[in-house]
């Protein structure tokens, strides 16, 4: 909601700016998805890294 009453105020102050805005917006968005696949596939990396790193302490600390 506040974002749709911020892009009304930019609207109103500035309408071809916002006019820019909403049209470049999906742009913007699908040239972003590749870095957000790329930060998922890094964080699963460190995840698994991780996990590896810490199973000797895992396996040691269930069997007290």
């Amino acid at each position: 909601m506040i974002g749709f009453l911020l892009w009304l105020l930019l609207f109103v102050v500035c309408w071809p700016l916002a006019l820019l805005a909403i049209v470049l917006w999906p742009v913007v968005w699908l040239l972003s998805l590749p870095f957000r696949a790329l930060g998922i596939a890094v964080e699963g990396a460190f995840a698994l890294l991780r996990a590896i790193i810490l199973l000797p302490a895992r396996l040691l600390q269930s069997r007290r």
